[in-house]
């Protein structure tokens, strides 16, 4: 394995979402003779984003498969490669090009177990950055959590740090189901203190199941992804303000962890959730809706509030996007408006 792990005094190591993703594959592709990359750009070139970095040195191309730029031809490929026993991790450069293959997701990978009585599996998984980065317009910025959590027979998982990139994408790569995972770009160079267990290659982490980055008693807020940064950025601010907020980090939004939010809600009585997709239909109006249909809605002493990105196209121009997706001190304004 490349060393990319540096030590530090604490005992702990620390490492980029980047590198985690890079380990996580190579423990899986050397774990499983079935398991192997393929995609644009994942081997000789290293990874358009050099997440796939060594890779093809220590693989090869039998394990690690470069493709034209053809995401509906891969992915018809890779889906027909797990019909018959293989564990393809298909990465899309943007998941905004996996749209040329939504098909193949949709209609074969997500459906193949139900539609076949149970006579095929598709254990797959599709890979790629979700949401906006930087300066890439509205063609190459869309989150689309939202979008995929709405299919029966996907599973939908979306890592913040390093202890969610590596668990998450182990326990992908090893679920019979086929499973989409959304990563973001920015998070790929934030490193993060990793300790020893989540480096195990056997290291895990439950799929279903959230995370409670901070704990608190006045309101609780609901996000993902990096999402996740701007939240702990707003409840530290909070936190000096008297204002104790719970941090919930969702992980896998399908199936989503009801109890963990729930309970919480319980706990705090005050809800606001936070996403950069578009606030119709999204992940925040399905938490609403799982609170509106449980004993939780009569806990709240406040409506839910969600903080979302604009309903626009993202636009191009620097000053514009920046107004465009959440930041912490859109959070803070929604929490202080939740507990008026």
């Amino acid at each position: 394995m490349l060393r990319i792990v540096h030590k530090l005094r604490s005992g702990f190591a620390k490492m980029t979402v980047r590198e985690a993703i890079n380990s996580a594959m190579a423990q899986e592709i050397e774990r499983d003779p079935n398991v192997f990359l393929i995609g644009e750009e994942v081997g000789q070139y290293q990874g358009a984003y050099k997440v796939s970095k060594g890779l093809y040195d220590r693989f090869g191309k039998s394990r690690i498969w470069d493709t034209p730029i053809t995401e509906a031809g891969f992915t018809g490929l890779s889906v027909g490669a797990s019909m018959y026993g293989l564990k393809p991790i298909v990465e899309f450069m943007t998941f905004n090009f996996a749209m040329q293959a939504i098909d193949h997701i949709i209609n074969s990978a997500a459906k193949l177990h139900y539609m076949s009585a149970g006579g095929l599996k598709t254990s797959i998984v599709f890979r790629g950055i979700n949401g906006a980065a930087a300066s890439v317009a509205a063609q190459h910025s869309q989150c689309f959590a939202a979008w995929y959590s709405q299919v029966p027979g996907l599973i939908v998982l979306s890592p913040y740090d390093c202890e969610d990139a590596r668990g998450l994408l182990k326990a992908a790569v090893r679920d019979p189901n086929p499973v989409v995972f959304l990563e973001n770009e920015i998070m790929y160079n934030e490193a993060f203190e990793v300790p020893d267990n989540v480096m195990d290659k056997d290291y895990l982490i439950p799929i279903g199941k959230a995370k409670i980055m901070k704990e608190g008693k006045d309101v609780t807020i609901v996000t993902f992804s990096k999402m996740v940064k701007f939240s702990m950025l707003a409840a530290a601010e909070l936190e000096r303000e008297g204002i104790s907020c719970e941090v919930i980090n969702l992980r896998t939004l399908k199936p989503l962890d009801r109890n963990t939010i729930l309970e919480s809600i319980k706990k705090t009585h005050r809800v606001v959730t936070v996403e950069e997709g578009w606030g119709q239909c999204g992940i925040g109006a399905e938490i609403c809706s799982i609170i509106n249909e449980s004993n939780a809605f009569f806990h709240l002493d406040a409506p839910v509030v969600r903080v979302t990105g604009a309903d626009i196209p993202t636009p191009y121009a620097f000053n514009l996007e920046e107004l465009s997706f959440p930041k912490a001190h859109n959070i803070v304004e929604a929490v202080k408006l939740v507990l008026k």
